[in-house]
């Protein structure tokens, strides 16, 4: 039986999760990849020097895991967006 209204049900997850900050969950964790609009433009030379924090907000402007020391989220930041030309 439809309710008309194009009213979905409190269960059923959103399909755009990450176009708002409304996503974010309680706890403040996201729990899905997110696209900001630009995509990040660093060199090798830049993710070397970048100081931890900044990895971190990186990071978490796309939703991926912040755990590990400085070297770690390093280089899970060049893996995850740095291409070989």
């Amino acid at each position: 039986m439809s309710t008309g209204g194009g009213m979905k049900p409190a269960t059923t997850p959103s399909l755009n999760k990450g176009s708002s900050s409304a996503n974010v969950g309680q706890q403040g964790k996201n729990q899905y990849f997110q696209m900001p609009l630009h995509y990040p433009r660093y060199t090798k030379a830049d993710y070397m020097n970048m100081p931890e924090w900044k990895l971190d907000c990186l990071l978490k402007e796309y939703g991926l895991p912040l755990i590990g020391d400085v070297e770690q989220k390093r280089e899970f930041a060049m893996g995850s967006f740095l291409w070989s030309r």
